[in-house]
């Protein structure tokens, strides 16, 4: 049986990727917001603007 390696707690990726894996995703900056987001969705903008998210909790 194959298993899938997780995306490790704590990547980033930008407003426009991919998601990689279903979890909690949390903005880098200020100010911040969580939300979750499932693997294979376009990571959403904050506020209008492009922004890093980063994995912080898996689903």
């Amino acid at each position: 049986m194959l298993f899938q390696q997780k995306t490790k707690i704590g990547t980033r990726v930008k407003t426009g990727g991919t998601c990689p894996e279903s979890g909690v995703w949390k903005v880098d900056g200020t100010p911040t917001t969580t939300a979750p987001i499932a693997k294979g969705n376009r990571m959403p903008p904050y506020r209008g603007q492009a922004v890093y998210w980063v994995l912080i909790q898996y689903a």
